[in-house]
């Protein structure tokens, strides 16, 4: 998921103070990103850059400085533009976790940018143009100018927990042993039914309301075929013991 992480960039527009280009810098090394673009940006490098990166040197290193948004994203198939303002336009428009969600569940994702805008009046509506989504931050709508450094911070954490989030179901689901099909699972019922009017836990005549539940326990768990196995063999066993007393 890293990978996908890197695949990532954080395009900033025309910043006018290059200490918000280093606060943007550790807000992204802070949330493993390290693809920074700079489009004509106002002074840079600078060495109030540098101290406000606080260690994310080689962020600021690498950035790639452009002459226009369109070189930013020329190989990008997929755009956010963050803006707090209304538009008279109408943009489709996400939340950062939405926009966290709709990137890291993109099989088929190549680049990425997330663009923001100039510190006093971020995009323009031709720059919202080339990007696909709108993307917004929800917060005190008394008071919705975010920091450029506060607002990637934000965005960055919902994309770190969102791709640790698909990394984590990815493994859990390549470890799980196969699901068990429905005649596997009918068969483990059907044995339970057996074992439990065995060992005198069920009459056979009055035992349809606890099957019933006992089948809404087990299918919320959504048994795998080693599971059911294990549950079997410990039914054969209680089986055993009960026919020995």
């Amino acid at each position: 998921m890293a990978n996908l992480l890197k695949k990532i960039r954080i395009v900033l527009v025309e910043t006018s103070h290059p200490g918000n280009i280093g606060g943007v810098a550790r807000a992204m090394k802070n949330m493993k990103l390290d693809q920074l673009y700079l489009v004509s940006p106002n002074i840079f490098p600078s060495a109030d850059a540098t101290s406000r990166a606080s260690g994310a040197d080689e962020i600021l290193a690498a950035a790639k400085i452009c002459d226009s948004l369109q070189e930013a994203i020329s190989d990008c198939t997929l755009v956010f533009g963050a803006s707090a303002r209304d538009r008279t336009l109408s943009w489709p428009v996400l939340a950062a976790r939405e926009c966290a969600e709709k990137i890291v569940s993109d099989g088929n994702l190549t680049n990425v940018a997330i663009v923001f805008g100039r510190e006093n009046s971020g995009l323009t509506n031709q720059e919202l143009d080339l990007c696909h989504f709108l993307l917004r931050i929800p917060c005190n709508p008394a008071f919705s100018s975010l920091n450029l450094a506060a607002a990637v911070q934000v965005v960055g954490y919902e994309l770190f927990v969102a791709s640790e989030q698909r990394q984590e179901h990815k493994l859990l689901t390549s470890e799980r042993e196969a699901l068990a099909t429905s005649q596997q699972l009918e068969l483990f019922y059907q044995h339970l039914h057996q074992a439990l009017i065995d060992i005198g836990f069920m009459h056979p005549d009055k035992s349809k309301s606890i099957m019933r539940r006992l089948r809404r326990i087990y299918n919320r768990t959504r048994l795998d075929t080693k599971e059911v196995d294990i549950l079997r063999g410990i039914l054969r066993m209680s089986q055993g013991n009960k026919c020995n007393e």
